[in-house]
C-alpha cells in the first residue's frame, strides 16, 4: 500500500499549479488503486502516463482509494505541475494547455495500459480552484452496489459488475438494520484498521433500492470510509437479507467494535466509486484544513 501523505493544499500558488482530473476506470485489470510494487494499479499506471508527460517522477493525490476490482466513475485526483511544466504542455500550439493534458494524456495511457488501453478514462482536467486537495477537500464519497438475487435477475452481460446471490434478499430487513447505522459512529467493526488512524466516520447513507429490472442496488455514502468498510457493510447487510441475522444485528455489531468470523466482505466486483462532493470553491481550504485535524 501506498504510504505517502498527499501534499498540501496549495493556496496562493506555492510556486507549483494544482490541477485536477477527473476521471474514471475498469478496476478489473488492476490491484487496486493504490502503488504496490510489481502490481498493476490506477495510481501506478496514472503516475507512469504522467511521468511520460512531464518527463519526471509524478506524484498523485486521489479522493478515495479503491480495493482490488473495485471500479470508479466518479473518481477526482490532483497533481501539482510547476508553471513551467504547465505552459509547455502545448508543446508549441495555440491550445489551452488542459487541453494539450487531457489529450496527450490519453495517449500516454494507451501506451502504459497496452492490451488494457480504455480501462482508464481521463474526462476532465484543469486548473483546481485556491485550497483545493483531491482528498482532503471533500465532503463526501458516494459508492454503488447491485446485487441480482435469483438466477432469474442474472445478467451475464452485467455479471462483470453485479453481485450474483443465489436467493431473494429481504431488502425491508437490509434497510432496517442499515437505517441504524447512520450518523458519526465508530466503524471499527467494519473496517480493517490502519495503525494510528481513526474509524470514526459519518455514515450518511446506506440504502438498499431494487430497479425496475429488479436487481438490488445499495447506495453508500459518507464523509470519507475507512479500509474494506463498504464491502464489510454490505457483506454483513446480505446476512440479515438471507434471513441469517436479525436487523439489530448490525448495530450491535457496530456497538460490540469487534471482527469476527461473520465479518466477511462483500465481493469487490460490484462495488463502484459513483461520486465524490466538494464545496464551494471559497470554503475548500477549510475543509481541507478540518480533515486534516481529524483525520491525522
Amino acid at each position: 500500500m501506498n504510504e505517502r501523505k498527499p501534499a498540501a493544499p496549495v493556496l496562493g500558488g506555492g510556486g507549483f499549479l494544482r490541477v485536477r482530473m477527473d476521471l474514471s476506470y475498469d478496476g478489473g485489470p488492476f490491484n487496486g488503486w493504490a502503488l504496490q510494487p510489481g502490481l498493476r494499479t490506477v495510481q501506478g499506471s496514472l503516475e507512469e502516463g504522467l511521468a511520460l508527460i512531464v518527463r519526471r517522477p509524478a506524484r498523485v493525490t486521489v479522493a478515495g482509494r479503491t480495493d482490488a476490482g473495485v471500479h470508479a466513475r466518479g473518481q477526482v485526483a490532483h497533481i501539482d505541475l510547476s508553471q513551467a511544466e504547465w505552459s509547455g504542455l502545448p508543446r508549441g500550439h495555440e491550445i489551452d494547455p488542459a487541453a494539450a493534458l487531457l489529450r496527450r494524456l490519453r495517449g500516454a495511457l494507451s501506451r502504459v495500459l497496452q492490451d488494457e488501453t480504455g480501462a482508464i478514462e481521463v474526462h476532465d482536467v484543469g486548473l483546481a480552484p485556491d485550497g483545493f486537495d483531491a482528498r482532503f477537500s471533500a465532503l463526501w464519497r458516494r459508492y454503488s452496489y447491485r446485487i441480482a438475487d435469483g438466477p432469474e435477475r442474472w445478467d451475464p452481460v452485467l455479471r462483470r459488475l453485479t453481485l450474483w446471490h443465489k436467493s431473494v434478499l429481504d431488502e425491508g430487513a437490509m434497510n432496517s438494520g442499515a437505517t441504524a447505522l447512520l450518523g458519526l459512529q465508530d466503524f471499527r467493526a467494519y473496517c480493517k484498521p490502519r495503525e494510528g488512524a481513526t474509524t470514526i466516520r459519518e455514515l450518511q447513507r446506506f440504502e438498499f433500492v431494487r430497479g425496475s429490472d429488479g436487481v438490488l442496488v445499495a447506495n453508500v455514502q459518507a464523509d470519507a470510509f475507512c479500509h474494506n468498510m463498504v464491502r464489510a457493510l454490505v457483506g454483513s447487510a446480505l446476512r440479515v437479507g438471507e434471513g441469517l441475522e436479525q436487523p439489530e444485528w448490525l448495530h450491535e455489531r457496530l456497538l460490540a467494535g469487534v471482527r469476527d468470523a461473520k465479518s466477511v466482505l462483500a465481493a469487490p466486483h460490484p462495488l463502484v466509486l459513483e461520486e465524490v462532493a466538494y464545496p464551494s470553491d471559497d470554503e475548500l481550504f477549510a475543509r481541507a484544513e478540518l480533515t486534516r485535524a481529524r483525520r491525522e
